[in-house]
């Protein structure tokens, strides 16, 4: 009975995802009734909800404990408080964003339960956390007008905090990458990221000039070689492809995108030549099956993983994810074709491409340049962190050992990713009160035109009945 149940409780899952994944995109169009698009909305609640619900049925008839149940219902309360706090609190926000922190949580809380249920308990510990610590990020965003003034000091934070993991940091993988208190692990590259984007978008606010330029890209340069003398080149990718995009919308110049991409290709090669576990990757990257037992074992897994997971899936609980190692971390997306499916895994991807179109056109309806290179840049390090994730679990390129946004378990990559979509949420805000103050403008302006117009003709009128009456009496 339960082999029938994850049967058909899989194909469920993928068609209400399908349905999701398409109602992200068309709400993405602009609807001239608001009706429309409340409705979209609120359907995508409800397929949320019910595979969340699909899952965890499935989840209790294969281990038989009622605390997968309470577990659930736990995670309910907090996906309910989170949109409640936006649609009250913040009633202008985006609910496609929203909507899509929900989506990715729920995969996140679904996929940690069935491969580590203290994990997931954990995971979603830190995701309360992470709410109530983001609580107050968009009002601070709307309300607080000189973060622009402040570009020195986001660069002084976060080459100091970058210099302290590179001496005092923790090795894992290879890679100096966090500090560690108690029981709690720190990953602070996860936040300077953050800083890094209100850093460049502050200096490029106030000028464009060669000058400029020059001083941004030496203070950009450190923060990244940090990181490469650290060993952690996935972040040092992230910054460096996250400052050169925003140097060339900035700028405008494509010489500067093609100085950039010949320094990234000569940086990548000096790497591979001095850094040993760089080779190691870039080997297993090549030919796993070659070094299967060594450097390929996990690639070789995560592909053995895919391949046996096909378009459907497995179903959860019927395929065998714990082989891949690292698999609730840098690995996750392997555990998700095992068992919820090749399409599955296609409609997680587009959703995390909405969330990316989405920030990108806040980005270019935003007013001021600072506000538009913020949210560029923060969809920038979004994006360009999926694509290095989920590229290298597929083999497209190396693995570089980042974590997949709200996916993956980690409470510094969950944390830094709830500031980077509240931060976006803050950006909504203003660009709606923008577009308010414009329509009052207009409606003001009409008002005004159409007074004046009235007085004009009432004026005229005025002077010829005068006329009139005058030639009468003579």
């Amino acid at each position: 009975m339960t082999t029938i149940i994850t049967e058909v409780s899989k194909y469920l899952m993928i068609i209400l995802f399908a349905c999701y994944t398409y109602d992200c995109f068309y709400a993405l169009q602009k609807s001239r009734f608001a009706e429309r698009q409340k409705a979209i909305l609120r359907r995508q609640r409800m397929y949320l909800f019910l595979i969340h619900l699909d899952a965890y049925l499935v989840i209790f008839a294969n281990t038989k404990e009622l605390k997968m149940l309470v577990f659930y219902l736990m995670q309910v309360l907090l996906l309910g408080a989170i949109w409640v706090i936006y649609r009250y609190l913040y009633k202008k926000a985006a609910r496609l964003v929203t909507n899509n922190l929900c989506m990715l949580l729920v995969i996140s809380f679904i996929i940690l339960t069935r491969l580590n249920p203290d994990k997931a308990i954990r995971q979603f510990s830190l995701a309360l956390v992470a709410v109530l610590l983001t609580l107050v990020v968009p009002f601070f965003i709307r309300h607080i007008h000189f973060l622009h003034k402040l570009p020195y000091l986001y660069a002084l934070i976060g080459i100091v905090l970058l210099l302290l993991v590179a001496v005092a940091g923790n090795t894992a993988y290879g890679a100096k990458l966090s500090f560690t208190f108690g029981s709690v692990r720190l990953q602070p590259s996860e936040f300077i990221k953050i800083l890094f984007v209100f850093f460049v978008a502050a200096m490029f606010y106030h000028s464009i000039e060669f000058k400029q330029i020059v001083i941004t890209s030496v203070l950009a340069a450190l923060h990244v070689l940090i990181l490469v003398l650290s060993k952690d080149l996935g972040s040092a990718s992230i910054f460096f492809v996250t400052y050169l995009v925003m140097l060339y919308v900035a700028t405008k110049d494509y010489r500067y995108l093609l100085l950039g991409a010949l320094a990234g290709s000569g940086a990548a090669v000096i790497a591979y030549q001095l850094f040993s576990h760089v080779k190691v990757r870039v080997m297993a990257w090549k030919n796993p099956l070659a070094v299967i037992d060594n450097q390929g074992y996990q690639i070789s897994q995560s592909l053995f993983a895919i391949g046996t997971g096909g378009w459907f899936g497995l179903g959860l609980y019927q395929g065998m994810p714990n082989k891949i190692p690292v698999a609730d971390e840098d690995f996750v997306f392997a555990a998700i074709c095992e068992e919820l499916g090749g399409v599955f895994a296609v409609c997680l991807i587009l959703v995390c491409a909405s969330c990316y179109l989405m920030f990108l056109n806040i980005a270019m309806q935003m007013r001021d340049r600072f506000y538009k290179l913020l949210a560029l840049g923060l969809g920038t390090v979004y994006g360009f962190q999926v694509f290095l994730t989920i590229g290298g679990v597929i083999k497209f390129i190396p693995s570089t050992g980042v974590t997949l946004p709200f996916v993956s378990y980690g409470g510094s990559s969950l944390l830094s990713t709830f500031i980077i979509f509240a931060v976006i949420q803050g950006l909504y805000i203003i660009r709606e009160d923008e577009l308010f103050d414009e329509k009052k403008k207009q409606e003001y302006q009409q008002k005004e035109n159409r007074i004046e117009f009235t007085e004009r003709t009432d004026s005229t009128a005025g002077t010829t009945k005068r006329k009139k009456k005058k030639t009468r009496f003579e």
